[in-house]
């Protein structure tokens, strides 16, 4: 069977397609996730939704900075990725990671962040992930705590939601973290 980078053991990270909309309308309709994963922000159309789905799927490529969807392994669209703050020069980035809530503690979460660190520290060379996690938000709290992530420090009252102020808690792996993890169905990657 060949070995697909993109692939993990529970999803396959691809482009968002301009088809995506509604998935990502509905997503976007759920307050509950807003909060999560970033901030509540004001109604979306469905109009403007398809616009920008279309425009992620019209996105170039550049292999560091993007957002992709997540699917399981039926290929049902079930969140996306995306990847920022990417300095190659340092060696350093950071992500975000949103599951549909209908999907949720089905493992698709830990499976896309592996294979998106797969690719930054077995392709690019980068030394270090970084993840900025809300303390309110406990799944996301465990599982980067499951992925082998250090909490590397606590940024108090950085973000104002649900009528009061939360502290945002620095997470950390490096290349040796995540290769000391690394689980034997991943691909040999050497450091050079």
């Amino acid at each position: 069977m060949a070995f697909h980078i993109w692939e993990g053991t529970a999803v396959r990270l691809r482009p968002i397609q301009s088809s995506d909309w509604e998935k990502f309308h509905q997503d976007g309709m759920d307050s509950e996730v807003a909060r999560l994963n970033d901030a509540i922000y004001g109604p979306r159309s469905e109009e403007g939704t398809k616009k920008w789905t279309e425009r992620e799927s019209e996105k170039g490529w550049d292999g560091h900075n993007f957002r992709l969807a997540i699917e399981n392994l039926n290929s049902e669209l079930v969140g996306s990725i995306s990847t920022n703050s990417c300095d190659p020069q340092n060696g350093t980035f950071s992500y975000g990671v949103s599951i549909f809530r209908e999907h949720w503690k089905k493992g698709y979460a830990s499976d896309a962040i592996r294979v998106v660190l797969r690719y930054f520290f077995g392709e690019l060379r980068y030394q270090k992930v970084n993840a900025h996690v809300y303390a309110f938000n406990e799944g996301s709290v465990r599982l980067h705590e499951r992925l082998g992530f250090v909490e590397e420090g606590r940024l108090r009252n950085m973000v104002y939601t649900d009528g009061g102020y939360h502290d945002v808690l620095l997470f950390g792996q490096t290349y040796e973290e995540f290769m000391a993890r690394r689980g034997t169905h991943e691909c040999t990657i050497q450091k050079n």
